[in-house]
């Protein structure tokens, strides 16, 4: 059996947002060993360098120092030595997002990327981590809430050791400590936990709780094999993948965002979005943080065992190409707010309304017409996840448009086989293939989505699905949803006139984005732009939508608006042709199959 590699982790210094960690290899490689930290965080498509986050690192055997050098920007070697090895280093954490690692005296937490070195050549041995508290009586209070197993001897919740079956597990369960709160649920026997830190007044955990637990247990039912129990489902024996699911929520003034993880996610939210005391009405915020855990939660099925090829193992050191983002997270981002209407948090009209805004998002942006939603995933590493003020221009959403191939796939399987298929049954059968192969699952070929889904409904999908994905085609949603008793109109996109007249993005004085073919554009405007005046009047912050509102279609306007320093003038001319808002309505002529359709979708 492989030789255990022990970790240990501190928040030694909060005030200065320094972890101070040690790796112990019993075993080092006689040539050298070799140590790495990775490159990036799986499930966000980004070089991102965790390596310059490490201050200072030195090498240690028993109490001898022992050179150490860096051979590359996140690999470094020890010297040979006999006995066991030991690497001491500083992570500075600073970054409050779902991806690396943040500490100050508030809370700590970290994703194992950011913090664990690989001893390479040891990526399968089992490693135990020393959680260990942050020294003095103000941090008295604080817990421990991870995905990791705890250690005999270890309480969970509390400080203590861990323990993870390999290198991979260990860095795909991160750890959040503090005076958190925690809300606790059962899903068909599976136990889960919500853990939320930041302050949030009077905050309803008991409907939270209930919510998500409903959101839950239509997913694990989703994937159910027809006529098994849902307990039959797993290599765990349990009602999912995972035998125990922790949501590790981050309340902030500002702030949106998740990441996936294969017992638990990070998720970082406003605290206005999470339901307090009172509150009896379903707001916009909490259905897009109930959204927002719903697509993460989906993730542990689609993406964290049905992957890419291309994902099977991941190399952590460099960029791994697939073209299929659109299905792993495009079909997630579908499956998100599905999910929410079959749970029933979202009415049939908030879901098409949510649908609705999707179609209109991604419609609006030139982007659709110039980059594929496959070559949107390939290029995600320099493109999605480097964004500038050009690329609604440039740059299609896999997430988005994805979402809408999802919408179209499922729409034209229901409709082809009469209603009984749908791509529900598609992601059952790569759920299957995953369970059955086991250790030898080697993941989905690049053609494995188009392949599934003829294979399932036994359709001939291929050219449609290859015209939306390799192609730029819009699906004529209109003809798709017509068999469900939904309407779609399309409008002029008048509520915001900075948009709908001047064709921009316009945030804290400056022009966001400068959409193509749009006025500005024509005009001269560039993103980065400062608006300083309209027609001699002065914009500010709150002010451009009130002035455009007295102006016409076709009217022209002077514009000053500084670009670096320098004050310029542009003559614009507002738009005749508002770019279009879809609205998805039921139908109320439709007949009862159209309806008994739409049910059968929205209810399945």
């Amino acid at each position: 059996a492989a030789m255990t590699v022990h970790y240990a982790i501190c928040p030694a210094h909060p005030g200065a947002h320094l972890f101070h960690v040690t790796v112990t290899v019993e075993a080092p490689d006689p040539a050298g060993q070799l140590f790495m930290l990775p490159a990036w965080i799986p499930g966000s498509y980004m070089i991102r360098e965790f390596a310059r986050n490490i201050v200072r690192l030195t090498a240690l055997d028993g109490d001898t120092p022992v050179r150490v050098e860096k051979l590359d920007k996140h690999t470094w070697r020890a010297a040979p030595v006999a006995g066991p090895l030991t690497l001491a280093y500083e992570v500075y954490a600073w970054d409050l997002s779902v991806r690396a690692a943040h500490l100050d005296k508030t809370h700590g937490f970290f994703n194992g990327t950011s913090v664990f070195l690989l001893p390479i050549g040891h990526e399968g041995a089992p490693c135990r981590v020393d959680l260990l508290p942050p020294e003095g009586k103000d941090y008295a209070d604080w817990q421990v809430a991870t995905g990791l197993a705890p250690a005999r001897g270890t309480r969970r919740g509390s400080f203590g050791t861990y323990l993870a079956a390999d290198y991979d597990e260990l860095i795909d369960c991160p750890v959040e400590m503090g005076s958190f709160v925690t809300g606790r649920f059962d899903v068909l026997g599976v136990p889960h936990e919500i853990v939320i830190t930041g302050s949030v007044p009077k905050l309803d955990m008991a409907r939270l709780t209930a919510d998500l637990a409903r959101v839950c247990e239509v997913q694990m039912r989703l994937f159910a094999p027809r006529g098994r129990t849902p307990a039959a489902r797993s290599r765990t024996g349990a009602a999912a993948p995972f035998e125990r699911y922790t949501f590790l929520t981050m309340a902030v003034g500002d702030g949106y965002g998740g990441l996936e993880h294969r017992n638990s996610t990070a998720l970082i939210c406003k605290r206005d979005d999470l339901p307090h005391l009172g509150m009896t009405d379903s707001t916009v915020a909490y259905r897009t943080f109930l959204g927002l855990a719903s697509h993460e939660y989906f993730h542990s099925w689609n993406v964290k065992r049905i992957r890419p090829a291309a994902f099977v193992p991941y190399d952590l050191t460099t960029e791994n190409y697939t073209r299929l983002l659109w299905a792993f997270e495009g079909f997630t981002s579908y499956y998100d707010d599905l999910l929410l209407a079959r749970a029933g948090l979202l009415s049939e009209a908030q879901y098409l309304d949510t649908l609705a805004g999707t179609l209109t998002t991604v419609m609006q942006r030139a982007s659709r017409l110039k980059q594929s939603v496959a070559d949107s995933s390939f290029d995600a590493w320099i493109k999605y996840y480097r964004q500038d003020e050009n690329a609604p221009n440039s740059v299609v959403s896999y997430y988005q448009k994805g979402a809408l191939v999802a919408l179209a796939l499922d729409l034209t399987i229901r409709a082809g086989t009469n209603h009984r298929l749908s791509l529900d049954d598609v992601m059952r059968h790569l759920w299957q293939q995953w369970v059955e192969a086991g250790d030898g699952y080697t993941g989905v070929d690049e053609d494995g989505i188009l392949a599934a889904a003829e294979d399932v409904t036994g359709l001939s999908l291929a050219r449609v699905l290859r015209e939306w994905t390799e192609g730029t085609r819009d699906p004529d949603f209109a003809k798709l949803l017509a068999p469900f008793g939904v309407a779609v109109e399309a409008r002029p996109a008048l509520d915001s006139p900075h948009f709908a007249l001047l064709g921009v993005k316009f945030a804290d004085g400056k022009l966001v984005n400068v959409f193509d073919g749009s006025p500005a554009q024509a005009a001269g405007l560039s993103g980065g732009d400062t608006l300083v005046a309209l027609d001699d009047i002065r914009v500010t912050a709150g002010n451009l939508d009130k002035l455009l509102a007295r102006y016409r279609p076709g009217d022209t306007v002077r514009v000053h608006a500084f670009r670096r320093d320098e004050l310029q003038v542009f003559d614009v001319r507002l738009s005749t042709r508002p770019p279009s808002k879809f609205t998805l309505l039921a139908d109320a002529r439709a007949g009862k199959t159209a309806v008994a359709a739409r049910r059968k979708w929205l209810g399945a």
